[in-house]
């Protein structure tokens, strides 16, 4: 079926979205507090959590793309600072994310669901109920180990905040030479059992994340991690919450298509089985909070949030992979044509930008890619390769980018930018 609607142009589309993200607005003049960082996580609906830290881990750095250089342990504060948190960190915003805590409620009805799940059955849907590694342990739990999770509960009762490995009762640990229980959840995914075990406790919100020891999950009775207020709260329908749910996605992004709004598979803040999300998106355009519109090169339907603003947008900001404006490559490519693919993970000869590569924004388009590494023991920001976008004037870039990598190691509390892109770019960068 052809989209319907209002035609908008990319380039309105492209300021939409970032205008939505928070990037129209100034970045602070005088000291950044905690108000800028609830207005902008308020913003963003979510900060994706990773543990790759080669230049910092990664919620940190949309709060500094937008507002610049503010204090880390601010943030550490409301992520994990026990009577001053204010997010909670769980794994159904996007990928594993730090979320708002007035967002909890809207989860509960999927931590039910993850309770009562029947893991034997054909109808289970991984991808919406749990990580496969949960779905597929449990189910071999449940049979060969009745009763472990209830010890692993009781662990976590008597001695939490615990690691996974801590929460085991027995304190019995496959070996690595033993053969995997279960294939088909990958090498890396094939967790122990009491990681089986205390993550499925985590999705049926039994227990929750309390902190991070080394940047590994600390686990404690939800009770005793989120505030008693929270947790007292009448509980939303299904339907109550997930309409909440493609509300803010919808308001985070602007425009977007349904895919892009709570697709499976990651491409949604929130995702939802299919027809799910048509119904729920069916019932905000109703409501008149979504409006149908045909953005141009977007084959699919796409919908405006009925508050979006468009406005001219002056940003200079490096992006994170992991980035709400860029999480979905797809959408990057169609809003900036911008193709984009994180490198972490592909072998050495074959990366061609660098290992981890943040984009550059400069106005409303992303204009370079610029490969980031922290040296801490010499202090260093570290530029290995830097690389313009076709078509663009590298003149242009050479000084702001200067500017925003020198602001970025001031920020890491390093000393120095030491640019060693032998590119064209680079070699201005370094002189500049």
């Amino acid at each position: 079926m052809a989209a319907t609607g209002e035609a908008i142009p990319i380039d309105m589309a492209r300021r939409l979205a970032l205008t939505a993200q928070g990037f129209a607005d100034p970045r602070p003049s005088g000291r950044v507090n905690v108000r800028h960082l609830r207005k902008v996580i308020d913003r963003i609906g979510v900060l994706q959590v990773d543990s790759v830290n080669v230049l910092c881990r990664s919620h940190y750095l949309p709060l500094f793309a937008r507002l610049g250089p503010y204090a880390r342990t601010t943030l550490d504060r409301l992520c994990w600072g026990g009577g001053d948190r204010e997010l909670f960190e769980f794994f159904w915003g996007h990928k594993a994310s730090l979320i708002p805590l007035s967002s909890y409620p809207l989860f509960r009805w999927r931590m039910r669901a993850a309770e009562g799940q029947d893991w034997t059955a054909a109808e289970l849907d991984p991808d919406l109920a749990a990580p496969w590694s949960v779905v597929s342990g449990m189910r071999r739990l449940t049979t060969e180990r009745p009763g472990y999770v209830d010890d692993v509960l009781a662990v976590v009762t008597e001695r939490g905040p615990v690691t996974a490995g801590e929460a085991s009762p027995d304190g019995v640990r496959r070996k690595r030479t033993d053969p995997d229980p279960d294939p088909t959840t990958g090498k890396m995914w094939n967790w122990q059992d009491a990681k089986i075990a205390i993550e499925y406790l985590y999705c049926a919100g039994r227990v929750a994340i309390a902190g991070r020891r080394n940047f590994e999950r600390l686990y404690d009775l939800t009770e005793r991690v989120l505030p008693p207020k929270l947790l007292s709260q009448p509980e939303l329908s299904a339907d109550e919450a997930r309409r909440e749910l493609v509300r803010i996605s919808a308001r985070t992004l602007g425009v977007a298509t349904a895919r892009e709004l709570c697709g499976a598979g990651g491409n949604g803040h929130f995702p939802l089985p299919t027809a799910t999300a048509r119904r729920v998106i069916g019932e905000l355009v109703d409501t008149g909070e979504l409006v149908p519109v045909r953005v141009d090169g977007v084959p699919q339907q796409s919908y405006l949030w009925s508050e979006a603003e468009d406005r001219p947008v002056q940003a200079t900001a490096l992006l994170s992979p992991f980035d709400t404006l860029i999480w979905n490559r797809d959408r990057t490519h169609r809003l900036f044509d911008f193709f984009y693919r994180i490198s972490i993970y592909t072998p050495a000869a074959q990366r061609v930008h660098g290992y981890y590569v943040l984009p550059f924004l400069l106005g409303d388009r992303i204009v370079a890619r610029v490969d980031l590494k922290a040296d801490r023991k010499n202090s260093a920001l570290l530029v290995p390769t830097v690389t313009a976008e076709p078509g663009v004037a590298e003149a242009d870039i050479v000084e702001p980018l200067a500017a925003e990598l020198g602001l970025t190691a001031r920020w890491l509390e390093l000393d120095r930018v030491q640019v060693t892109a032998d590119s064209d770019l680079g070699k201005a960068l370094s002189g500049a």
